[in-house]
């Protein structure tokens, strides 16, 4: 790709002699006249490249590089081992060139690379199909719960209070048009009660969503959820997980759930500002013909030699048009292939032992930060994977603690500003990533960051009831 160069005054007069007109203005002679804009914009004037070029290093120079940082942040994007040889890979022409495939037309090896990924997803979750990826695992979360107002002849939809409040943001806007309220299940601490899933309760409901873990890192009790919701005429049981947990926890498939949904990114893609991502959505095999996106297969060419296609793509726009029952008319693909090589790299015995790495370190830190006076966690009880909930001292501000952090190396979560029980905290995640250097300099930065707070407020730091 050549470097942009401006249209020259012959350009110009050139393109308006192959359209047939004489002047620009001729194009746009049916906008009204008293809507055109007659003066230049007000924009300061042009400065040469150096100068630019050194106004954008100024301005990037203002962020922090996480790298930079010790990284402890989570709720959703996770710092991860990406191996080096995924971006080596995915920056290769053909890939990197063909990231969104619409038609079925596109190359073999990408067809290859999204039937692996669909193998991946399928063996992960435990469930029979997967699509070739989504958006992310908000949007396949909000098309996993349209794909059951279709299934079901329910129209209400039960939810968990602590489904990250990112994804219950886009499951309401894609439930607005079509006329349904998504209903909070009660909590229970920092879990979902899920003891009230009676029948009396499920009346009329077409989905239930749980989270697993939870955004405030607990594991819910997924197997009670699933044997309520046994059966051909309850409602659907949509599961939003974490991928990377899968190595350690119980699948979807095994605890009943319907459809799971997620993120790639924790199977090995760089966090990149928050994106991009690759959705993740399979289901079982009976709604093959309802799920969004498309599907690739593989078969057997003249020759006997494998090949790929896209084998269903039934409700994208690009095909049903006015019938289609999902906007999702590509996927992302390069993303998932990103997802596909750092599995495939890593394996599954090392899948497992960076599970249990998060697992072991999260637990480990979270006792030490529990022993800081004024420290605990918000449910002591809960159990969790690689995340979890911390209560700060009474009159500490997350905000405050976070930005104490930082300036000392340390990106400590994401601040909580309403706990159950009142009060403020941080989400806090531990990756395979994390030396025991990094545990020790967080335990540091937060009693040095909460001493400092205390001086300030001329207040001692008392410890809070878990």
């Amino acid at each position: 790709m050549s470097a942009f160069v401006q249209h020259s005054p012959e350009d110009r007069r050139l393109m308006l002699e192959a359209i047939g007109v004489d002047r620009f203005e001729d194009l746009v002679a049916d906008i009204p006249a008293a809507l055109r804009r007659r003066e230049p914009l007000a924009l300061p004037a042009g400065v040469s490249e150096p100068e630019t070029i050194a106004s954008l290093q100024r301005m990037a120079g203002r962020n922090r590089f996480a790298g930079d940082l010790v990284c402890f942040a989570g709720g959703g994007i996770y710092d991860v081992c990406v191996p080096v040889a995924t971006a080596a890979i995915a920056s290769r022409p053909e890939f990197s060139t063909s990231y969104t495939p619409y038609q079925a037309e596109v190359s073999q090896g990408t067809l290859q690379v999204i039937y692996e990924f669909q193998t991946v997803i399928s063996r992960l979750t435990g469930l029979e199909i997967a699509n070739a990826s989504m958006y992310d695992a908000g949007t396949a979360l909000a098309e996993a719960v349209l794909l059951a107002l279709t299934a079901r002849t329910g129209q209400r939809v039960l939810v968990s209070p602590h489904l990250h409040p990112h994804h219950r943001a886009v499951l309401k806007t894609f439930l607005e048009p079509v006329g349904v309220v998504a209903e909070e299940l009660p909590a229970q601490g920092i879990r979902t009660d899920v003891s009230g899933l009676t029948p009396d309760r499920l009346e009329g409901v077409a989905a239930v969503v749980l989270q697993h873990p939870n955004f405030l890192g607990a594991l819910e009790d997924m197997r009670l959820a699933g044997a309520a919701l046994e059966g051909p005429d309850t409602p659907l049981f949509i599961a939003s997980v974490d991928l990377s947990s899968l190595s350690l926890v119980e699948d979807p498939g095994s605890y009943g759930a319907d459809i799971a949904v997620s993120d790639a990114q924790t199977l090995g893609i760089p966090m990149s500002f928050g994106g991009p991502v690759a959705g993740v959505f399979a289901a079982r095999q009976e709604y093959l013909r309802r799920m969004p996106g498309r599907i690739a297969a593989m078969g057997r060419d003249a020759k006997g030699q494998r090949a790929f296609t896209l084998a269903f793509q039934t409700r994208e726009q690009h095909i049903r048009r006015s019938k289609a029952t999902s906007n999702i008319c590509t996927n992302q693909a390069l993303t998932a292939l990103m997802a596909t090589v750092s599995t495939a790299l890593i394996g599954e015995t090392g899948r497992r032992r960076a599970a249990e790495l998060s697992a072991m370190k999260a637990h480990e830190l979270a006792g030490r930060l529990a022993e800081i006076p004024g420290v605990a966690l918000v449910d002591a009880e809960a159990p969790f994977f690689r995340e979890f909930a911390l209560r700060l001292p009474d009159g500490v501000s997350a905000a405050q603690v976070l930005e104490g952090l930082v300036g000392r190396g340390v990106l400590g979560g994401i601040p909580l500003a309403s706990l159950p029980g009142g009060g403020e905290g941080l989400l806090v995640a531990v990756t395979e990533k994390r030396l025991a250097v990094d545990l020790d300099h967080y335990v540091d930065a937060l009693q040095s960051v909460l001493a400092e707070a205390t001086a300030v407020s001329g207040r001692p730091l008392e410890a809070n009831a878990s």
